[in-house]
Order: structure tokens, then C-alpha cells, then sequence
């Protein structure tokens, strides 16, 4: 089998439904997470407690980021092919903001018109417009949302792989790239310094790496370097998800996060599995339509599950049963994010789509045509 010719759509930048899937399934285990483990001052009580037939598997729900990590690692490779700086840059805020912007509003809106006080950022206005730029972090302000961490990782996977875009992504370099960076994670690993983590991000490099080595799969084939490639970063991903589960649980006690070291093992192992299978192609017959909407509406869930709970879940918790008030939850969250991606996220890709399209279709004048048309300051062109 090789990658183009079994695969064309993913070599091409094509939407692969699989990865649609996986993108939910990740937000998913992260609003799983947060709701029947984290999030105590939300519930009053300790969720593990509440939820006890499930509390394991919601634990795992931590590990929800690291599977967005891989598989933005695979889709951004995709998207960076032959595609210049200011392009790939553009997809990014377009793809990023606009939801991204409505969840800072909403945040301060929820704190400062409610009398919520739940996983409260205690920020001011002026911290609120810092969030706006999605770099608080850089300049030492709090996160308004606690899942905005993890958007200020991928906003520096996006610098780390521009170097890619500025040189051109070739499988050559690629494998460079991506073994310099994984030298330097292992290298690194377990450091605590500033610029280290800044810069190599090594709790999360090998998640990128690996989705990244799948991506050249789809495009290359399986070759023995790209497994070689893969199964390095797994030792390190499965390294780096022990450590930081074992400080969850360090933190709240075993009880409050009930996960066993062998499933956060059994977990990334499944998560390097999965992507493995969607570079193979076996993953392929996944074409429901559906499976792109529930795409679409994953970065609002993820980015507002936090504020529905804060809303709803303490309104509820007394008059209904637990299992209820967190179903109830989840299908309100879910139609606000189908709502935002309706409403913010579409119209804007659209868009910027139509303009690009409107830019590329435009004839190129000829030179007659150009030195005959009117200059900018109103002056006509004197054709000598």
C-alpha cells in the first residue's frame, strides 16, 4: 500500500471523517472528566463519589487532550503542505478566534451578571482582554477558562512547525524536525525550567510527533522509519501521561481519581492504535455525514462544557438526581455549541473561503491592461 495512492484525500489536505470522530470522542473524555471528577466546587461534593460506576473511566478523561494533541499533530502536517506562511497563519485564527472570543464573553458575562462562584478566574476587565489575545500565559494572566491551557500548547506547536512552512515540508525534513524535537523532549523530560517547557513542550511534543508520523503515513506509506518515528514518541507519551495522572492523584487522593497506572497505559497505547489505523485506511468506511458536524461542534464543546456546568449543575443538583442533572447538562452544552458553531465559527470560515476563492478566480490584467488602468491617487497612465 502507499500513502497517495490509497489515501489521496488525506494527501491531498482532504477532511477525513475518522478524524472527526476521534476529535469528539476527545471531547467527550474531557467534558467526562471535568464533570464526574474535577469539578467538586460544581457539584458541592466530591463527583467521583456521585459517579462511582464510571469514575475510572472518567479519570482517563484527563488524557482527552493528549488525544487532541496526536491528532493535531496529524491534521496540522496535512494542512501546512505546499501552503505558505501567511495562509497557514490565517487558518489558524480563523479556525481558532471566533469561537474562541465568544468563550471569553460568555465567561465574563457568567461571573460578573450571575452570582456564580464555581472555578471562578477572579479576573478584571483588563484580564478579561488580555484572554482575548490567547496568550494571558505569555504575559502572567490567569486563564479565564481552565481548558485555555491547552490552547496555549497548540499555539505553540503552530510557531514550532512554521519552521516547516517557511522551508517547505518534505519528508526529508520532516523526519528532521520531528527527531530533533523528540531528541530534545526525551532529553528534557521531567525538567521544570521556564524555557524548556516554553519552547520543547516535552510533556506533549511526543503527542504531535506521533500524530505527525501518521500523517506522512497517509502520504508516504508505512515505512520503517515512520513506525521507528511513532513508536518512540509512544514510549514518551506513555511516559508522560503516568507522570502527569500520578499528580492528579497525588493531588486529590486515589479516591477522588480512581486510575490505575495500567490503564493510563492501555490508554495512550489506544490512542497511538486508533491513529494508526487511520493511517492505514482502515478507519476508512467511516462516512457518515454526521461524523463532520460532531467534528464542528467539538472546539465550542470543549470550550463551553466548562460554563454550562458552572451554570446549570448547581441549579439542578438539588431538585433532580445526579445522573439527570448531568445528562441535562450535556444536551444543553452540546445545542449551545452547535449554536456557536452556526453562528460565530461557520459564517466567518465561509467567509474568508469566499474571498480566497473570490482572489483566485480574478483574471490577471495583462501588462497593457495595467499600465492603461488609473493609478491608486486618481491620476491617469500615460502609456509611452
Amino acid at each position: 500500500m502507499t500513502g497517495t495512492g490509497s489515501r489521496g484525500a488525506a494527501g491531498n489536505g482532504g477532511r477525513l471523517a475518522e478524524l472527526d470522530l476521534l476529535r469528539f470522542v476527545a471531547a467527550v473524555a474531557v467534558l467526562a472528566f471535568h464533570y464526574f471528577i474535577a469539578f467538586r466546587s460544581v457539584w458541592g461534593e466530591t463527583p467521583a463519589e456521585l459517579f462511582p460506576a464510571i469514575s475510572t473511566i472518567s479519570g482517563l478523561g484527563i488524557l482527552g487532550v493528549e488525544l487532541f494533541f496526536m491528532i493535531s499533530g496529524f491534521v496540522i502536517l496535512m494542512s501546512i503542505w505546499g501552503r505558505g506562511l501567511g495562509a497557514f497563519a490565517l487558518s489558524r485564527v480563523v479556525r481558532l478566534y471566533p469561537a474562541y472570543w465568544v468563550s471569553v464573553g460568555v465567561t465574563a458575562a457568567l461571573y460578573g451578571l450571575t452570582s456564580a462562584t464555581a472555578l471562578d478566574p477572579r479576573l478584571d476587565s483588563g484580564g478579561y482582554a488580555v484572554n482575548l489575545t490567547m496568550l494571558q500565559r505569555l504575559f502572567g494572566v490567569h486563564d479565564a477558562n481552565g481548558v485555555y491551557w491547552s490552547l496555549w500548547v497548540e499555539l505553540r506547536f503552530y510557531l514550532l512547525i512554521s519552521i516547516l512552512v517557511i522551508f517547505g515540508a518534505t519528508l526529508g525534513r520532516c523526519l528532521v524536525f520531528m527527531g530533533v524535537w523528540l531528541l530534545a523532549a526525551g532529553f528534557f523530560a521531567g525538567s521544570d525550567d521556564y524555557w524548556v517547557e516554553l519552547l520543547i513542550m516535552p510533556r506533549y511534543a511526543a503527542y504531535f510527533v506521533g500524530g505527525m508520523a501518521f500523517y506522512l503515513m497517509t502520504r508516504y506509506g508505512p515505512r520503517l522509519v515512520l513506525w521507528c518515528v511513532a513508536g518512540i514518541s509512544a514510549g514518551l507519551a506513555v511516559n508522560a501521561a503516568l507522570d502527569r495522572v500520578a499528580g492528579r492523584v497525588e493531588l486529590v487522593g486515589y479516591a477522588a481519581m480512581p486510575v490505575p497506572d495500567w490503564a493510563v497505559v492501555a490508554t495512550v497505547v489506544a490512542f497511538y492504535v486508533l491513529m494508526a489505523l487511520v493511517a492505514l485506511g482502515w478507519l476508512g468506511r467511516l462516512r457518515w455525514r454526521g461524523l463532520v458536524v460532531l467534528g464542528a461542534v467539538t472546539y465550542p464543546l470543549y470550550l463551553f462544557h466548562t460554563a454550562g456546568a458552572v451554570l446549570i449543575i448547581p441549579a439542578l443538583r438539588d431538585t433532580l438526581p445526579p445522573w439527570l442533572t448531568a445528562v441535562v447538562t450535556v444536551l444543553a452544552v452540546t445545542v449551545f455549541s452547535y449554536l456557536v458553531y452556526r453562528l460565530a465559527e461557520r459564517p466567518v470560515q465561509d467567509f474568508v473561503k469566499a474571498r480566497r476563492r473570490r482572489r483566485t478566480s480574478e483574471p490577471v490584467p495583462s501588462p497593457e491592461r495595467v499600465l492603461a488602468a488609473p493609478h491608486s491617487l486618481g491620476e491617469k497612465a500615460s502609456v509611452p
